[in-house]
């Protein structure tokens, strides 16, 4: 299990490596959500999401002899990327697997850093069995998405870097909205904001609030379908074995939005605050903006997980703005 001494760790290790990304406001996104809204800007890491963090890390972690055999992820586009990058950053050979529905951005990006991208169909195929069978034929370490307590660790810097920049705000209390898929950042900012009054909340797409679903019963809850969002960097089938009771010890109740308001807030990000979101990246400011009944506090806190948008999707977002 990870923990907030690892997460610490994390944080030496990618003292100089990852970005500090800001926290950004504008006063017309407060008369939005009624309260003041801060987004962390994780748009604005290396590669375009906050996967560079916990990839690094993980990457750091394994044996060189073993690292060097090379390093296999799944992933639907920014898992890919942030291993992908990590991986040629330390030479080492990178295999990913991805949905063949995933982004093409995503896919051509992680191409460009070098690694074998491995195409398969989320709805009748397990990436879980295809990453087994080649981590075993070609001697590769598999660093999963978010099930594993190094990738954990390096995502709960974000957390650590909102502990300081909070501070520096002068904000005491506020609901932490965190965009959520199988729970590695969202548990990793948990731990990383341990022992303050920053609640963290996940935040996920209609029909596919498995953590939410989760939160609420005690136990894990799985998706029934594994496509059709727009958000599809958050579609995971369940939370994971090592997320989930982080998860349920550290964080509030979850919130849930549809991909219009997603794409809404992309919107508004991008004429308000000139960032560039991704849909799955977007949700936390979509509940920010659009579930202000159901947030408390005069101040939230948004993660923007991810910028990695198709041009087409991007130009549907923008047209929300005329709607």
């Amino acid at each position: 299990m990870s923990t907030v001494e690892q997460v610490r760790k994390a944080a030496e290790v990618l003292t100089g490596v990852a970005r500090r990304t800001p926290l950004l406001t504008s006063p017309f996104l407060d008369e939005i959500a009624g309260r003041r809204v801060f987004l962390k800007a994780e748009c604005l890491q290396h590669t375009g999401s906050f996967k560079f963090r916990g990839a690094w890390f993980a990457l750091s972690q394994i044996p060189a002899e073993q690292r060097a055999r090379g390093v296999i992820a799944f992933s639907s586009g920014n898992h890919a990327q942030g291993v992908a990058n990590a991986a040629r950053a330390a030479g080492v050979p990178s295999v990913i697997i991805m949905p063949a529905d995933a982004p093409a951005l995503k896919i051509a990006n992680t191409r460009a850093l070098g690694a074998e991208v491995v195409l398969y169909d989320r709805e009748t195929e397990d990436r879980d069995e295809i990453g087994a069978r080649l981590a075993a034929e070609r001697s590769l370490t598999l660093i999963k998405p978010f099930d594993d307590p190094n990738v954990i660790a390096g995502q709960g810097t974000v957390g650590l870097e909102l502990r300081e920049q909070a501070a520096e705000a002068g904000i005491e209390s506020a609901d932490v909205l965190v965009c959520c898929g199988g729970g590695g950042l969202t548990s990793g900012i948990a731990l990383g904001l341990d022992g303050t009054d920053l609640t963290v909340r996940p935040v996920e797409p209609e029909g596919f609030d498995d953590v939410s679903r989760s939160l609420r019963s005690g136990g894990i809850e799985r998706n029934n379908r594994m496509s059709g969002s727009l958000c599809d960097a958050i579609i995971t089938p369940q939370p994971g074995d090592i997320t989930f009771p982080i998860l349920k010890a550290h964080c509030g109740a979850g919130l849930v939005i549809s991909d219009e308001e997603a794409l809404r807030a992309i919107a508004l990000a991008f004429q308000r605050l000139k960032v560039v979101i991704e849909p799955g990246g977007a949700v936390a400011l979509a509940a920010a903006l659009f579930r202000a009944d159901q947030i408390e506090g005069d101040a939230v806190i948004c993660v923007a997980t991810g910028g990695n948008v198709d041009a087409a999707v991007f130009a549907r977002a923008l047209d929300t703005l005329d709607a």
